[in-house]
């Protein structure tokens, strides 16, 4: 059985985001063209960040895949880690803010920015 690499943006018991790895079984479909089982989704929606644009700290409010159409993106954690996603990359951000808990800009989330000198163009695909 064939399986599609997933990077995952989530919110630890700690309460600070974090990135893993996992896998999405592809159990469905051909040989020649391997399918996941068909995941729901609430919409999606495009943006465009220009050049130069930085968010601040913040939770992701809904669980979804976020994928890099051009343009490439930064997402800064906490402890001053950060990955960078380019053109046809993804991950799937759940980092929401625990349940009960007050956003504390010094501890909960993630930042993003714009890398380069391409406007960042992504898709979200909600859960």
């Amino acid at each position: 059985m064939n399986t599609f690499q997933r990077v995952v943006l989530f919110t630890d018991t700690d309460g600070r985001a974090r990135f893993r790895e996992d896998t999405v079984e592809l159990c469905e479909g051909t040989p020649a063209t391997r399918l996941s089982s068909l995941m729901p989704s609430g919409g999606y929606q495009l943006r465009q960040s220009p050049v130069g644009f930085s968010s601040t700290f913040h939770c992701t409010g809904a669980p979804q895949w976020l994928f890099v159409l051009s343009g490439r993106m930064e997402i800064g954690l906490q402890d001053g880690s950060s990955r960078t996603f380019a053109p046809g990359e993804h991950f799937y951000s759940a980092d929401v803010l625990p349940e009960g808990a007050t956003f504390d800009a010094t501890v909960h989330g993630h930042r993003s920015r714009q890398v380069g000198d391409e406007p960042l163009v992504t898709l979200f695909v909600r859960d």
